[in-house]
Order: structure tokens, then C-alpha cells, then sequence
């Protein structure tokens, strides 16, 4: 194959110019709703699509669209959407926010609040989310205590991107599962392993902070612990691996009843719960059909080949190709300030890679998702630290809290370590 066949890569040139540009010129890299670059690269790939006819052409990318594995990622999405809709709705979050805070001793806070952005991540799959509903938290906690706001928004943000890098149903353990195939269970193991030293040097600095002043006192109630049901079970049976559709299921049904016993909201709010739960999800749905149809005309025109021989020249062992991995999803993170898209546009082309290299499904995926997760947390136009800047009201600049993010910088350098010194584990997944 020719090196000409690098010309099929076109569509993913034009999605980074279009969105990149204009958040380049703006100074805001959320002013261009993400959809339209998509478009734009969705209508050149169908230029570019074999066949003389548009028709052919279409038919080629509603091909990829319409792949087993992007339905069924998008299916997904759908139902962590209801679930985490309906969960927030009833107010689980809030529930466990005050469950952690009620029972952290004032000289742990911060490790407390990175154990609590955890936690919450964890369980309803959002960094974003968790970010906006624990910065006002880290901000009075700093206001009570003699610890800037920059360090406990920073343990915030650290907690925040380590639930959503483990989380079953994050759509970034989504993307990577399905773009890699491999079950969410086998990703959490290898995920974990991973990332855990991080998180556990991170509580430890936290703990070592000197804390003055006393925060104030939060009551719960037997309500409360009940309201944290919902994720428990959805975590305990997706860690088991229960079918990932079941599992949302069950979450959905178990929210709804708690809510509707506690008077959060009756059947009828709860069914419109589960629709707007369902419609967040309406964006990254249509992102992945755009994908997947732009992916397959790529891969038909030699694209992906061609990446995966010219990262092949360069590359003489595992080792090699798993810094590719980091460094491919890395690099179109740093472009899109979005981890799942960036999981998205890269997955079919790490899957090539890690399939000629012999790199197990789950070690791709959780390479994948772990690099995606290490920059944006790091991003000072990403969406967690713009979302805290926001709400602490000009008060933290975006720097200021990259200067104090113990956990991105940890679980970047966990990743390395772990490239170059562990031996012997990628066999090909039977």
C-alpha cells in the first residue's frame, strides 16, 4: 500500500481544523458545539467514500454507522443517562456528599473530599457532574479552614477524573470497552491496578496538608442511606459482571422506587426523569454514529493501515506500541478537550494496533481510557476545570488549580511506570 493512502486520514484533519480553530481564535474551546465539526468531517468522508454514485457513497457510511458496536455502545449511553438522571433527581448525590462529609474527621477533609469526588464519580459516571456538585463543597470547606480553595478544588477535580476513569458506567469505560471489546469487569481489574498507586499517594499528601479551623457540622438521615442504595448495587453488580444493560436496569428501577418512597418525585416525574436522563445522552450518541461512519471510510480507504504501518516503523515491541496507544489518544484529546470523542476517533486504530502487537483487549482499553483521562484533567480549556473556574466566581484562575492537581500528574507518571516496568502480560484474548 501506497503512502498516498494517507490522504484517507482528510476527514480527521478537517474535524480538528473546524473545531480547533475556532476555540483557538474565541479563547473558548466550547463555542463551537461539538456536533458540527463532526458534520463537516461526516460530509467529507462521504465525498471521499468508494463508489461513483452519492448513493454507493451513503451507503458505505451509514455502514459504519450502523455497526453492531456502535448500536450497542449507543444503547448504553442511553441507559446511563436514565439512570444517572434519575439517581440525581432523587438526590443521591447530595446524599452522599453529606454522608462523607458527616462522618470526616476536619484534619482529613482533603483526602475526605478526593475519597468523596471519588466515590461520586464512580458511581454516576461523570467528572463534569461530580465537579459541579462538590466545587461549591471544596470552596466553603477552604473558606472555613486555613487551606487555599485552589488545593481542595484541585482534590476535587483529582477525584472526580479517578471515578470516571473506573466507572462502569462512565461513557468513557463505555467507548473504550466497546471500541476495544472487552468486558467492563476485566477493564475495572486492569484499570485499577493501574491507577489505584495514584490515588493512594494523592489521600496521602492530602492527609499530610495542615488544616486549621472547623467546618461545618452535617446532619444525615436514615434517608440519606438509603438514597445511597442505588449506586452501591449498580457498582457492586456491574464489579460481579452482570450484564451491563441489566445492571442499568435494575439502577433505573431501584432509583425510581426510592424516589417515589422518599416523595422526590412521582411516576409521572420520574418517566420524564428517565426521558431527560436519556436525551443528555442525545449529543455523544450522535457523535458515535458520525464516528463510526467516518471511521469505516477511513479503514476502507486505507487510512487506519496506514497509520498502524507508519507507527509499525517505528515501533519494535509491546512496550513501544502501548506508548503509541497513550500518545495517539493523548494527542487528539489535547485537539478535542473531550476524553470520550477522543476515545471514540481513536479506538478502531488503537484496536489495530494493540491486535499486531498481541495487547489484550482489557490493557487496551484501560490504556486508552487512562490517557484520555490524564490529560483532560489537565486541560485549562477542558470542561472539569472551566466548570470549577465558573463556580468559584473569578476567584481560581485555571492555572491556579493545575498547579495543585496531585492525582493527573500521579496517575500520568503510574502509566508510564507501568509501560516500561512490568514484563510478561499481553497474550491475545481468546
Amino acid at each position: 500500500m501506497k503512502d498516498f493512502k494517507i490522504k484517507a486520514l482528510i476527514p480527521i484533519g478537517v474535524f480538528l481544523i473546524v473545531y480547533f480553530i475556532p476555540g483557538w481564535i474565541s479563547g473558548d474551546f466550547y463555542k463551537i458545539p461539538i456536533i458540527i465539526p463532526f458534520i463537516v468531517a461526516a460530509g467529507v468522508s462521504i465525498a471521499m467514500a468508494p463508489g461513483k454514485k452519492i448513493s454507493d457513497r451513503m451507503n458505505v457510511f451509514t455502514k459504519g454507522m450502523g455497526h453492531s458496536g456502535i448500536m450497542m455502545m449507543c444503547l448504553i449511553f442511553m441507559m446511563a443517562g436514565a439512570f444517572a438522571g434519575v439517581a440525581r433527581e432523587m438526590g443521591a448525590v447530595n446524599a452522599t456528599v453529606n454522608i462523607g462529609l458527616h462522618y470526616l474527621p476536619d484534619e482529613i477533609l482533603l483526602a475526605g473530599l478526593f475519597i468523596i469526588a471519588c466515590f461520586i464519580s464512580l458511581a454516576v459516571g461523570t467528572s463534569v457532574g461530580t465537579v459541579v456538585a462538590l466545587t461549591p463543597v471544596a470552596i466553603g470547606l477552604a473558606t472555613a479552614t486555613d487551606i487555599s480553595s485552589a488545593i481542595s478544588v484541585g482534590a476535587t477535580i483529582g477525584g472526580a477524573m479517578f471515578g470516571d476513569n473506573l466507572s462502569m458506567i462512565s461513557d468513557t469505560t463505555i467507548a473504550a470497552t466497546r471500541t476495544q471489546n472487552c468486558r467492563m469487569r476485566d477493564k475495572f481489574k486492569a484499570n485499577i491496578r493501574l491507577v489505584l498507586p495514584a490515588a493512594v499517594i494523592s489521600i496521602m499528601l492530602y492527609v499530610f496538608i495542615p488544616i486549621s479551623g472547623t467546618s461545618q457540622e452535617v446532619t444525615v438521615s436514615l434517608i440519606d442511606y438509603i438514597k445511597l442504595a442505588p449506586y452501591i448495587v449498580v457498582l457492586v453488580a456491574a464489579a460481579f459482571g452482570m450484564n451491563v444493560f441489566l445492571v442499568l436496569f435494575i439502577g433505573i428501577v431501584l432509583a425510581g422506587t426510592v424516589g417515589i418512597i422518599a416523595h422526590d418525585f412521582t411516576i409521572w416525574t420520574l418517566l420524564e426523569s428517565i426521558s431527560k436522563g436519556m436525551q443528555s445522552m442525545a449529543e455523544i450518541v450522535m457523535v458515535s454514529l458520525l464516528v463510526g461512519g467516518i471511521v469505516e471510510v477511513i479503514k476502507l480507504n486505507g487510512g487506519i493501515d496506514y497509520i498502524i504501518r507508519h507507527i509499525g516503523k517505528r515501533t519494535q515491541s509491546t512496550k513501544g506500541a502501548e506508548f503509541s496507544i497513550v500518545a495517539l489518544t493523548g494527542i487528539v484529546n489535547i485537539f478535542t478537550a473531550n476524553n470520550t470523542i477522543a476515545i471514540l476517533m481513536s479506538g478502531p486504530i488503537v484496536k489495530n494496533i494493540a491486535n499486531k502487537f498481541n495487547i489484550t483487549p482489557k490493557r487496551s482499553a484501560s490504556l486508552m481510557d487512562t490517557a484520555s483521562c490524564f490529560i483532560q484533567g489537565l486541560l485549562p480549556y477542558g470542561a472539569q476545570i472551566l466548570a470549577a473556574v465558573g463556580l468559584a466566581a473569578g476567584s481560581l484562575s485555571p492555572f491556579d488549580i493545575m498547579s495543585n492537581l496531585y492525582y493527573p500528574y500521579l496517575m500520568g507518571l503510574t502509566v508510564v511506570v507501568s509501560i516500561v516496568f512490568t514484563r510478561g502480560r499481553n497474550t491475545i484474548a481468546k
